[in-house]
């Protein structure tokens, strides 16, 4: 995409348009210090189905703009990545899963497709930055896994299906798809994506499931060496998280 300046332009308009919803909302803390109350969360679902991958680098730079504003920290490092895949898991998802369906269609199908890509896109974002901030040692996984996934799905499914529904027939007329504005790639078998597919939540859900139990003290791996089984367990996260985290990232690049 970099080597067309329409996409490049795309992507500095989905970064303007995250970080101008993002920064109003910093002021209605959930979590004071931690998160906010974030229904720009909306945006990189919509311009992913629009623009594909040059909405997956605006919504990581559009995230990194914003938290500049709401006090930049080493955290945003992780923050920035986990942005990217929830920018670019919707509309990969989507290719792999969504069929003939479009994205504004109202059957049972497609709305259940919907739901699933947003919550895998969700799922992984909350995965990255819940890694990234047990691996620092700032906050617990089992507070901030779950508010990034009840964030983004209360934006994406909300708020972006009314987006959506107004942008992307005149998208689609201009021909401002992201299809329409760069060569596609020959894309990989559909084995291989499904294989991707399946790894990528298979091990989103493990990394999510491993980094709640560990961090709320249900599950404490009997493998560990004793001296890393205290509270608040940010090392024992960032450990056992580490394998599934890795095989979801890869089904991504598989997609």
């Amino acid at each position: 995409m970099w080597h067309d300046t329409r996409m490049v332009v795309l992507c500095a308009i989905s970064a303007a348009l995250y970080a101008a919803v993002l920064i109003p909302f910093k002021v209605v803390p959930l979590i004071p210090g931690v998160t906010e109350l974030r229904p720009a969360n909306a945006i990189p679902i919509v311009c992913s189905f629009l623009f594909g991958p040059a909405a997956a680098w605006g919504s990581a730079i559009g995230n990194l703009v914003g938290d500049f504003f709401g006090g930049a920290g080493p955290g945003d490092f992780f923050g920035f990545f986990a942005n990217l895949a929830y920018g670019f898991l919707p509309y990969k998802v989507w290719e792999a899963i969504g069929g003939r369906h479009s994205p504004l269609d109202r059957s049972a199908a497609a709305i259940s497709k919907y739901i699933f890509t947003c919550f895998i896109a969700s799922l992984l974002c909350a995965d990255v930055v819940g890694w990234g901030d047990n691996l620092l040692g700032l906050r617990p996984f089992a507070v901030l896994g779950n508010l990034i996934v009840f964030n983004n799905m209360l934006a994406s499914v909300v708020l972006a299906p009314f987006l959506l529904a107004a942008i992307y027939p005149r998208a689609r007329a201009g021909r401002l798809l992201y299809g329409d504005l760069m060569p596609q790639e020959p894309p990989l078998r559909r084995s291989v994506r499904l294989y991707g597919l399946f790894l990528l939540v298979g091990g989103g859900l493990l990394a999510w499931a491993a980094g709640n139990l560990i961090s709320a003290g249900y599950w404490l791996p009997a493998f560990l060496p004793g001296t890393m089984l205290h509270a608040p367990y940010s090392g024992v996260v960032a450990v056992v998280v580490s394998p599934p985290l890795a095989l979801a990232v890869l089904g991504a690049c598989l997609l």
